[in-house]
């Protein structure tokens, strides 16, 4: 093995003599000494290996401390970074769910600048309860006698088991256990509850005679879930929520209902399908109703319990509250959401979700005729670039079966080629901001339903074609 060393390695600079460039002095002011010098020692290796391989002359103490700059300034870079969600699914899970409403945004940002009376009586100078916060406005929306909130819905069930069940047998319909994101199943929660689980009836249809049969002295709840996630059809038949009140009251057992991505308003007057509101399933009978905030309300991750004011009481003298419990930043952003719904008139105008659901199609249809020709320009002459209908879903498991009448944007390689279609999509995902569509068909499609800032969208697509390479 030879051992001469390879030409422009002594050429070089030692990590102190790039440390006194000019360059590394903003380096220093951005990162601090400590960081910089890693990043320096990295580059430094980086060149090191690329002269020992062949490559070139080596950099200069400058160009060493420029590398460095750019890693840094990549490594500090957020990956929770704001996108472009072009998918035509509203309530994306992987991309964060709702967009919270500018009210919510910045009841958060007050609270996290100053302190703030977050279990403190003002009026009494004593220690007060978070819950207190949001409390009278759910009572004043759903028609419950008490409330209490959660970091999500999933922990809202585990939390009702555990406190009426844990020990007990919970009953549930097999047409109800479902599995939610990220393979979280019912059944799994009533277990982890502590609640032994008991499933009656057949998955296409249960009779409330089933969940009277089930009955025993080891009952500690029913527990009833609503299948916003998917839908039987066909031969199939469920006790409604009235009945079985009756049939808990009648039994001295809660009656636990589910609602999931739960509503607090009738969403036909926006032109989708009707749900059950929490008021209603309240109204009919239901001891616990539990529902999700970042779903269908259009709020911050969390889970609602509102119902009788013992079982409420009940649940919150339970350890595991606190372990469940959401800070002030999250309680502020959903005193923000929940206070819009009291103007029902303009909720629409204040809600993203809403906005965002009920957005008219022209609308739609005329952004993708004016974006048009900037997405044909940013990808050159390898693309075609039409516009086209499409369908946009509510996502996050609500309402699976419906779509909303939608416009975008229809991308295709010429000469064909899926293969480039994966790597335009994966070039729309590195830009500044990324653009993520979905790829539908052999084509890209940028479904525009959720794109708002335009012209945020048109400057990262500028900057896609004045990349080296723009044409993939």
């Amino acid at each position: 093995m030879s051992s001469t060393k390879p030409a422009g390695l002594p050429e070089l600079p030692s990590v102190d003599w790039v440390l006194r460039t000019p360059a590394a002095a903003d380096l220093i002011e951005r990162f601090g000494r400590p960081a910089s010098t890693q990043a320096i020692r990295a580059a430094l290796q980086e060149a090191r290996a690329a002269l020992r391989a062949g490559g070139g002359a080596a950099p200069t103490a400058e160009d060493v401390a420029v590398r460095s700059f750019a890693r840094l300034d990549e490594e500090s870079r957020s990956t929770l970074a704001p996108l472009f969600n072009l998918t035509g699914t509203v309530l994306h899970t992987n991309l964060g769910r709702a967009v919270f409403a500018d009210a919510a945004v910045e009841a958060a940002l007050a609270v996290m600048r100053e302190a703030v009376a977050l279990e403190f009586d003002l009026a009494s100078g004593k220690r007060g309860e978070r819950d207190d916060h949001v409390r009278g406005l759910l009572r004043d929306l759903t028609g419950a006698e008490d409330a209490t909130v959660v970091n999500n819905n999933a922990a809202a069930v585990l939390l009702c088991l555990n406190t009426l069940a844990n020990g007990r047998e919970a009953i549930v319909s097999r047409g109800e256990l479902i599995e939610i994101g990220g393979a979280f199943r019912m059944p799994d929660i009533v277990t982890r509850a502590g609640a032994k689980l008991v499933e009656v009836g057949t998955t296409n249809r249960t009779h409330p005679k089933d969940y009277r049969a089930a009955v025993t002295a080891e009952t500690g709840a029913i527990l009833k879930v609503h299948t916003s996630n998917y839908r039987i059809q066909g031969f199939t038949a469920e006790a409604g929520t009235e009945e079985l009140a009756r049939l808990a009251k009648a039994a001295g057992l809660p009656l636990v209902h589910d609602l999931g991505s739960g509503v607090l308003i009738d969403l036909s007057r926006y032109g989708l399908r009707r749900e059950p509101t929490v008021r209603e399933v309240a109204a009919a009978g239901a001891d616990l109703v539990t529902f999700s905030g970042d779903k269908l309300l259009g709020g911050p991750q969390a889970g609602y319990i509102v119902g009788r004011r013992d079982l409420v009481a009940a649940i919150n003298r339970n350890p595991l509250k606190r372990a469940l419990r959401v800070d002030k930043v999250r309680l502020a952003a959903i005193e923000a959401t929940l206070k819009l719904y009291r103007d029902p008139d303009r909720l629409a105008d204040r809600l993203p979700t809403l906005r965002l659901l009920a957005r008219p199609l022209g609308d739609i249809e005329a952004q993708a005729a004016r974006l048009l020709p900037h997405v044909a320009g940013a990808l050159g002459d390898a693309f075609d670039v039409e516009p086209c209908a499409c369908r946009s879903q509510i996502g996050s498991g609500a309402l699976p079966l419906e779509t909303i009448a939608s416009a975008g944007l229809a991308i295709r390689p010429r000469g064909g080629g899926g293969r480039s279609v994966e790597a335009l999509a994966a070039r729309l995902r590195r830009l500044p901001r990324p653009v993520v569509g979905r790829i539908d068909d052999g084509r890209l499609l940028l479904d525009l339903r959720c794109l708002g800032d335009e012209a945020g969208f048109a400057a990262s697509l500028a900057s896609l074609a004045a990349a080296p390479g723009a044409a993939p």
